[in-house]
């Protein structure tokens, strides 16, 4: 008798725990991804960048290659962020707060984009305060403008700015 009960308590324990453990899982699993959108659109704007492209522009790349706006550069930007989506890149993501960044003033410039991309809200600022941020800038080339001249610049595109191997990136692995 007490076997007989122990074994339904089991089954009955074994029953629950399948019952349950779909849902479980489907509590765990990563939300899934939004799809493209049929028309990614971007407003740029840019300032004191010592270039012509100071202003505000409107970015649209379509999923099928297409591109518009007003942006100087609209082919080459939506290229770009195409490529940073295949590398599953989010070039809108602020620095980690963690991060190791070189002491270095790039300019002062700073651009502001926001719109939709890949389906989702942007609202993503930009400057040139340190090394971690012009090399944020420097990856959005050309959604945003390359910076004209200077040392930030050159410690970017790994001169010997920085002092810490050849520039962001450089030996030291900062950005």
């Amino acid at each position: 008798m007490l076997l007989r009960r122990l074994a339904c308590t089991a089954v009955a324990s074994l029953a629950a725990l399948s019952a349950a453990a779909p849902a479980v899982a489907q509590e765990a699993a990563p939300a899934p991804r939004l799809p493209l959108a049929e028309q990614d659109h971007l407003t740029v704007t840019v300032s004191d960048t010592g270039t012509e492209e100071d202003g505000t522009y409107q970015l649209e790349c379509g999923r099928d290659g297409s591109f518009g706006g007003t942006h100087h550069r609209a082919e080459a930007a939506c290229e770009r962020l195409g490529q940073l989506a295949e590398e599953n890149e989010d070039p809108f993501a602020p620095v980690p707060a963690d991060s190791l960044c070189t002491m270095q003033h790039g300019g002062a410039g700073t651009a502001h984009v926001t719109g939709v991309w890949q389906g989702r809200p942007v609202d993503a600022s930009y400057d040139r305060s340190g090394g971690c941020e012009i090399g944020r800038w420097n990856t959005m080339v050309p959604v945003l403008p390359e910076f004209a001249g200077g040392r930030g610049s050159e410690a970017a595109e790994g001169g010997a700015g920085d002092g810490l191997g050849g520039g962001l990136g450089g030996p030291l692995g900062l950005r």
